[in-house]
């Protein structure tokens, strides 16, 4: 563990093992008859004890020490004996030490401890001088960090205090990254609460990043003050209270006519046709970070005709939790037999009532009103309509004409982020502290090559350009996308070890210069053929010249439904290996990710329009990693053929019972119903989970060990409004 080789143990100590599991086998043998048993005379508590004091680490002997002892201080004899009382505390304090004795990393003794403590029938002047020893022992035991934090508390100690005895600690030995880490956890309260002396906070900050600067430049290798130093980045950088980024429809946005009617005809915005013919529109809403309280009381609706029931929100979330970054809701669009205008207006607007609140409890107070136009629900077109099967083959898609700058296209694609009014000097002193540390940054690489040094100097260098871009989009220049994609490459071959999160990394930066260059095209650079470079490890870095519109391609097929002439952003052969930037591609309807490295694709839950999608020839290795699509319900085309699904062990157990633990299965399940040649539906749960509510026509999952004749007749009973399985047509 942590690096050290394993000895293999001599005949004595094999000898020694064997006598002491044998006495731990006795021992447990007697506990456990007696908690069974349910006895807690003294003798039984003895036995524990002993067990204990030889396995600090058994949660069920802890466990039935906390049933002991409520159990016998609820006897009625001892109710008024407030000796008697003192005494059944001190024992389980006098157990703990002795465990601690033995292991003083046990998770369940510190546990047990903090629970005595808590009853409140035992002093606290001992617990300090008792963690003074424990740390005396190991400085960055953060088992005794964390347990001084909840005596401290108890014993109402000033977060001053406390944080001067982490200064000392660092001073003695700034390699503890449990020292550091407490010093984060005190500064965050003194500068949420404003405490005296910790106001203003860049004041603070800055004197933070003065003092581990020392530690980073006496010993670059030790990571423990790299950690600390990222903490306070984030501090810089972030946003205290929650935005609104984007949204789906964008803000003023017409769609039954587009202001430039060249869009529609270079076909940009075909998608505007989105499931008109099922009467129900999406709006999504998508914040910097998971929100909730999303609701009617908090969400206002306006518009010229009668919303006949509450619009319901629903947090765009796999995990079933009520907090999401991206929120949707569905209107009923009125049939166009009705007298009214081609289109009607809708209002929004948020931020006018408190309710919307982040996962850290800081409420949304931005007022933002967003105003679209949405046509009219036409029945009768959209009756008799012709299906006809997708290709994803290159000669199924034709390039985009290159728009003039008055047609560009991306001009109504960025109408998705939200515009706040921004003061220029809002990010000043964040903006100039980033490159304070760059600087600094970049210093300490040029004595060597430290991988911790080039991933903060990756972070700090992305944080910077982001700050800057948010001031003033014609900052894009100052964005080193091509010294952070080197500095990620270079992670890569660095430390194999950790080389899929380096890669993880690189996509999501790769993602954004598209999305940041587009920006750029938009304020009037330029157009140019997309150009691509080829590095040693197979990721594709972009050229300065190109943009997302070199990513678009127009579907060419002729038929009146389907994805005629709807545009597709193909990010094929990219090796991403995650998905990122999700909050500029609201407005897509067709996506290929084929050809590359993706194993899970977390974040296509707020792709709302999303009809078609190309996932074929990745690593997703389950159906569980496809999670996301339950929540697609306009998907109708999914190619997912030539991964890995079923080639790996999966646990599904965790379906046998519905529980937090297993959010996907609901209780109303028919099992029998998807008998197939006598095998049950179980062999098929994850299967069962993702496609149970996707209303699919075409699927196709060849290329993966699951897809065998079985699989596919449970697909077809699965999933009745099939028409394509593997591109053969189901009768």
């Amino acid at each position: 563990m942590h690096g050290r080789p394993r000895k293999a143990p001599t005949p004595e100590e094999q000898r020694g093992s064997a006598e002491k599991a044998a006495k731990l086998c006795s021992l447990q043998s007697q506990f456990l008859q007696n908690h069974h048993s349910k006895i807690y005379t003294k003798e039984a508590l003895e036995i524990s004890a002993k067990l204990l004091e030889a396995n600090p680490e058994h949660y069920t002997g802890w466990n039935y020490r906390k049933l002991a002892v409520e159990h016998n201080l609820g006897r009625p004899e001892e109710a008024a004996g407030s000796d008697f009382i003192d005494s059944v505390f001190a024992e389980e304090l006098r157990v703990v030490e002795s465990a601690l004795k033995m292991n003083y990393k046990s998770y369940g003794a510190w546990h047990h401890r903090k629970w005595v403590l808590s009853k409140g029938h035992s002093s606290t002047d001992r617990e300090l001088r008792l963690l003074n020893l424990y740390q005396r022992q190991d400085t960055r035991n953060f088992h005794a960090w964390n347990y001084r934090r909840f005596i401290t508390a108890l014993k109402s100690i000033p977060a001053e205090q406390e944080l001067q005895f982490t200064t000392d600690m660092i001073n003695e030995n700034f390699s503890n990254y449990s020292a550091w880490h407490n010093r984060s956890v005190l500064l965050s309260h003194l500068l949420k609460e404003k405490a005296q002396g910790y106001f203003p906070k860049e004041k603070i900050l800055s004197e933070e990043y003065e003092f581990v600067r020392n530690a980073l430049f006496t010993d670059p290798d030790d990571q423990s003050g790299w950690f600390y130093h990222l903490w306070l980045v984030d501090q810089t950088v972030k946003v205290d209270a929650p935005m609104l980024v984007s949204s789906w429809p964008p803000h003023d946005y017409d769609l039954s006519n587009p202001k430039d009617c060249t869009l529609d005809d270079c076909g940009f915005f075909s998608y505007t046709t989105f499931k008109y013919h099922t009467g129900k529109f999406p709006l999504v809403l998508y914040f910097s970070e998971a929100v909730e309280g999303v609701s009617a009381s908090t969400v206002t609706f306006e518009a010229e005709y009668d919303i006949d029931t509450i619009l319901t929100w629903t947090p765009l979330s796999t995990y079933n939790s009520v907090c999401a970054q991206a929120w949707v809701t569905h209107l009923n669009i009125p049939d166009r037999k009705i007298n009214f205008p081609k289109a009607y207006p809708v209002k929004v607007s948020l931020g006018h009532s408190q309710g919307i609140i982040s996962s850290s409890g800081i409420p949304y107070s931005h007022r933002s009103c967003i105003t679209v136009y949405i046509p009219l629900h036409d029945s009768q077109k959209a009756e008799g309509q012709k299906l006809e099967r997708i290709l994803w083959t290159d000669e199924n898609f034709c390039n985009l004409e290159t728009p003039c700058q008055k047609s560009n296209p991306l001009n109504s694609v960025l109408q998705l982020r939200i515009k706040e009014e921004i003061d220029p000097t809002a990010f000043k002193w964040n903006a100039e502290t980033i490159a304070n540390e760059i600087a600094h940054c970049r210093e300490l690489l040029s004595w060597s090559t430290w991988k911790i040094g080039k991933l903060t100097l990756a972070r700090l260098l992305m944080a910077h350009g982001a700050m800057m871009v948010f001031n003033s989009p014609d900052s894009l220049n100052m964005v080193h996308f091509a010294e952070v994609l080197e500095l990620y490459r270079s992670l890569i071959e660095l430390d194999p070890t950790h080389s899929q999160y380096y890669k993880d990394e690189y996509s999501l930066v790769f993602l954004k210069k598209v999305i940041l260059l587009s920006v750029n095209y938009s304020c009037g650079v330029g157009w140019g053929e997309a150009s691509l470079i080829s590095i040693p490890t197979n990721l594709m870095v972009a050229s300065s010249i190109e943009s997302l519109l070199g990513y678009c391609r127009q579907y060419r097929d002729s038929t009146p439904l389907s994805a005629s002439g709807c545009l597709c952003l193909r990010l094929s052969n990219l090796s991403l290996s995650r998905i990122g930037s999700v909050e500029n591609f609201l407005w897509l309807q067709m996506l290929d990710l084929s050809h590359n490295q993706l194993r899970s694709i977390e974040g296509l839950e707020a792709m709302q329009l999303l009809s078609f999608l190309n996932l074929s020839n990745n690593k997703i290795g389950s159906f569980t990693a496809l999670d996301p699509l339950r929540l697609l319900k306009s998907l109708e085309v999914l190619d997912i053929s030539y991964n890995e699904i079923g080639s790996h062990t999966v646990d599904t157990r965790r379906y046998l019972c519905t529980s937090p633990l297993s959010h996907t299965v609901g209780s109303d399940w028919n099992f029998e119903e998807f008998r197939i040649c006598n095998d049950s539906v179980t062999n098929y749960w994850e299967a069962f989970s993702l496609f149970r509510d996707l209303n699919l026509i075409q699927l196709d999952i060849v290329g993966n060990a699951v897809a065998d004749d079985k699989f596919k007749s449970f697909l077809h009973k699965l999933l009745p409004g099939l028409k394509w399985l593997d591109g053969e047509v189901l009768l």
